[in-house]
């Protein structure tokens, strides 16, 4: 029981402080919250809590803080995350399903989570290596060129041009843009290969080399990785709290949010720790320019598995619950738009 109520302790000193920005103390803890025992044995939790590294007290005759430790136990305490309210996620919808396009769909989904959380909000492109292929299209431009536009399931386009050494045959290419697309759509890249590796040999011999130039185009269009990146917004958001949540310096913080290289693989690794929502506080983001902060994210884009992560970078005096209500959200309205 007594273990029980250490971690109502907690979770009051880590709410407390989220609110205040001031270290909790015995009867702040007594007055706010009903925990129904005597201050005296909340001080003795508080000094069980200390112990085991949970909380800290930042200075002399001040009340105490959250560690790193303290938020991690807190956030794996969470019972669940909860729902947004339906004015929220009405809001949410309304303003992603206005987008044109997947580029505004992006700049959409990232302004708009910097806006729920008041914190650093980054949205990962959807990556080519995990889509799937919806659609190609062929157009001949002039005699020798062809434009090869790839549309992948979760709407991004890619477009390569052909040099041939050959006039085209504008039959050849009317056939060849059916058989692919009945060969290949709904495909990722693992499953191409085989499904586009005998397609030259039917239009064999008149058409060969161009059906195996526009294969290679697919194939390694899908296959690329520079084109991953991801879409910042928010940073303000940061700079207007850097006294009170980074003591000594947000520039190495916000440093680290402008490398892509960074992000890409936090977000490629937080991708691997949950199904729903991860949290990596302070320095289990194992980057020291991110000590200061933590960083909650969810996958999105994909039915059984996700194709890309967004995810907000805040302080570690972050609001958690509703910051794992906002991401998860925003996340599920994004799967739900890519996949209409």
């Amino acid at each position: 029981m007594s273990e029980d109520r250490r971690l109502d302790v907690l979770r009051a000193i880590v709410e407390d402080y989220v609110s205040t920005r001031e270290p909790v103390g015995s009867r702040a803890l007594t007055e706010r919250h009903a925990l129904g025992v005597s201050p005296a044995t909340i001080r003795n939790d508080m000094a069980a809590l200390e112990d085991a590294g949970l909380i800290v007290q930042p200075h002399t005759s001040a009340g105490r803080v959250p560690t790193d430790l303290g938020y991690r136990v807190f956030v794996d305490q969470l019972a669940g995350v909860k729902p947004l309210s339906a004015a929220e996620k009405r809001a949410i919808g309304l303003l992603l399903e206005e987008a044109v396009d997947l580029d505004d769909v992006i700049d959409r989904a990232v302004r708009l989570l910097a806006q729920l959380t008041h914190q650093v909000a980054v949205v990962q492109y959807p990556s080519l290596r995990r889509s799937a292929l919806r659609h190609v299209e062929l157009v001949p431009v002039g005699t020798r060129h062809l434009l090869v536009v790839i549309i992948t399931t979760t709407g991004r386009v890619e477009q390569r041009t052909l040099e041939l050494g050959e006039d085209l045959d504008e039959s050849v290419v009317a056939r060849l843009r059916v058989r692919l697309n009945v060969a290949a759509a709904g495909m990722r890249l693992a499953e191409l290969d085989g499904a586009l590796r005998d397609l030259a040999a039917e239009f064999t011999p008149a058409g060969g080399d161009l059906v195996r130039a526009v294969v290679a185009v697919v194939s390694e269009t899908l296959a690329q990785e520079s084109e991953e990146r991801v879409v910042v917004a928010g940073a303000s958001h940061l700079a207007r709290s850097a006294g009170a949540d980074f003591p000594h310096t947000i520039g190495p913080v916000l440093e680290a949010l402008e490398e892509q290289v960074v992000l890409l693989r936090l977000l490629s690794e937080m991708a691997e720790d949950a199904s729903g929502v991860a949290v990596r506080i302070g320095r289990e983001t194992q980057h020291e320019g991110l000590a200061d902060t933590s960083i909650v994210t969810s996958g999105y884009g994909g039915e059984g598995s996700s194709v890309a992560v967004l995810g907000s970078v805040g302080p570690l005096r972050m609001d958690y619950p509703q910051t794992m209500a906002a991401v998860r959200a925003v996340a599920r309205y994004l799967t739900r738009i890519l996949a209409g």
